[in-house]
């Protein structure tokens, strides 16, 4: 008799609903760092000065940290399925995103509503002391960005959600079959975004020869609209399969207040969490200021007005490029023959190189820090393989956390001596910014497989949650960090492309001298301990 064939048994139907779910979260990255690429044009048009912008910024996940939510969220979707989980998360994001839009829009500036955010939210550092002034809003913060603040922070609770719900999503879907490549799939696309965002964030702000900030959030705001929808259609996908397979819901172990002691007592945990908060915030942080800190770093001579690099369509272009640069990259990995696996690969770099000289004609620091997640793409599924087959997951956190070092230090003392060098300054970039990237894929691949080796199994869901909660509290610090400590190290500078951003940048590579102290002692941990970090995934 043949066996009942599901959904899950298609590779089609499994890959479409991956698709479905990569596509949202794709959509929350863009909208993630909509506003990072034109945080110029947000001084220039609506008074947001360093502090302001990065306590907007951090407020994203204010709410995960100070109210719990992203305990919250673990429980709701331990609670009420994936399906159900995965449909709030979008209309969360969206109800958030359309706050932010009407926030930095032409509409609220008059209204009454901006007379009651100037006169309210004015809050005082804790306890009166300067340097706890850590807070989402304080005085003399414009009315956008704190109503603009309000909006990414409900955004920011819906996205967690929706990480925590795709993760488990694939789990359902890919459990037993290709669930390693699935995962790293999803995330390759949803990095993608980062580079979406700063190609077309840009785009829409000054389409038109019109300066509209508020025509970027827009933007967003269609793609979180396009969110749900993939989000609706994944609903009925993940039904039928339900009564296909007539089995309820799969879920998660909740998250227990009884285990915090256990955990809390676990010296694998506390590397494993603080090895996280370190390494991430020195990375998202830092996308979030990255292009202004390219502006305020190269010589970028805008192209003569009229030229085909001073046109909309040389954006389309440039994007279609690196759509393929990402595709053919990541395809090489999986052929067998090799006339086609470095025939992909010749094409992959061939198209780099294309997408980089079109990134210097056109002088725009955007485009040439939308390379950052490209080279990841391109070696996330070789550092998977390596890991599951090879191990050195412990020295590949110690390598991650070097590039990591130099990356910045690059950044705040090679770069700006080559300022006055067009070709020199750009190539630099450039090439930092694809290391970075890589270091971007060696440490989380190595790290998250590490944790059932580091955690007692019977906790390690709870484990998980404490660690992304830890997370969040670096994510939320360090843009308010960096936006204040630009401001005290810039204070006549009016002009946003002449800050100098060397303290930032130190402020950043100490975190990555902190991971790499803790990568070291880990290693040694691991030695005497036995824990197999050094040892393949699969025996």
């Amino acid at each position: 008799m043949t066996q009942l064939k599901t959904l899950r048994d298609s590779a089609a139907m499994r890959w479409t609903a991956l698709l479905l779910l990569a596509l949202a979260m794709f959509c929350s990255y863009i909208f993630m760092d909509i506003l990072s690429p034109i945080k110029d044009l947000m001084q220039e048009t609506r008074g947001w000065d360093s502090t302001s912008f990065g306590r907007m910024q951090g407020s994203e996940v204010f709410l995960n940290v100070w109210v719990f939510f992203l305990i919250f969220a673990g429980i709701i979707l331990d609670k009420m399925g994936v399906r159900f989980t995965a449909i709030l998360s979008a209309l969360v994001m969206l109800l958030g995103a359309c706050i932010k839009w009407y926030a930095v829009s032409e509409a609220f500036m008059g209204s009454g509503l901006e007379a009651w955010f100037t006169n309210h939210l004015n809050w005082a550092p804790l306890f009166g002391l300067d340097w706890l002034d850590i807070l989402p809003f304080a005085e003399g913060m414009p009315a956008s960005a704190k109503f603009a603040a309000c909006g990414f922070m409900i955004f920011g609770c819906g996205c967690e959600m929706a990480g925590i719900t795709v993760s488990r999503g694939i789990v359902k879907w890919f459990k037993g079959r290709e669930m390693a490549l699935a995962m790293g799939s999803e995330m390759a696309l949803a990095r993608l975004g980062v580079a979406t965002c700063m190609i077309f964030s840009p785009y829409f702000a000054r389409l038109g020869g019109q300066v509209s900030v508020s025509r970027s959030v827009a933007f967003g705001v269609v793609l979180m609209c396009i969110a749900l929808i993939m989000t609706v259609v994944y609903f009925f996908m993940d039904k039928k399969l339900d009564t296909q397979t007539g089995e309820a819901e799969e879920k998660d172990d909740p998250f227990k207040v009884s285990d915090i002691g256990k955990i809390l007592t676990d010296s694998g945990f506390w590397i494993v969490a603080l090895l996280c908060v370190l390494y991430y915030s020195a990375i998202f942080p830092f996308q979030k200021y990255a292009v202004n800190m390219l502006q305020c770093n190269l010589s970028l001579t805008p192209p003569e007005s009229g030229s085909f690099w001073a046109g909309n369509s040389i954006t389309i272009v440039q994007y279609i490029i690196m759509l393929i640069v990402a595709a053919a990259g990541f395809a090489s990995n999986f052929q067998k023959r090799n006339n086609m696996k470095y025939g992909l690969l010749t094409i992959s770099i061939i198209a780099l190189i294309t997408y980089c000289y079109m990134g210097y004609m056109r002088q725009s620091a955007e485009s040439i820090f939308a390379v950052f997640p490209l080279l990841a793409v391109l070696i996330t599924p070789i550092l998977g393989s390596y890991l599951d087959h090879h191990g050195k997951a412990a020295s590949m956190l110690v390598l991650g956390s070097l590039l990591l070092i130099a990356c910045h230090l690059t950044f705040a003392f090679v770069l700006p001596a080559f300022k006055s060098s067009a070709v020199g300054g750009i190539t630099i970039a450039y090439a930092t910014i694809l290391v970075l990237g890589a270091s971007f894929s060696l440490v989380p691949a190595s790290l998250w497989p590490s944790v059932p080796k580091l955690v007692d199994a019977k906790v390690i869901g709870s484990a998980y949650a404490l660690i992304f909660w830890i997370q969040n509290i670096g994510l939320w610090l360090f843009p308010l960090l960096i936006g204040q400590v630009l401001d005290k190290t810039n204070p006549d500078v009016t002009d946003p492309t002449q800050f100098n951003y060397t303290a930032p940048l130190i402020m950043l590579a100490g975190l990555g001298v902190a991971a790499f102290i803790l990568g070291l002692i880990l290693k040694v941990i691991d030695k005497k301990k036995g824990l197999g970090l050094e040892e393949p995934n699969i025996k």
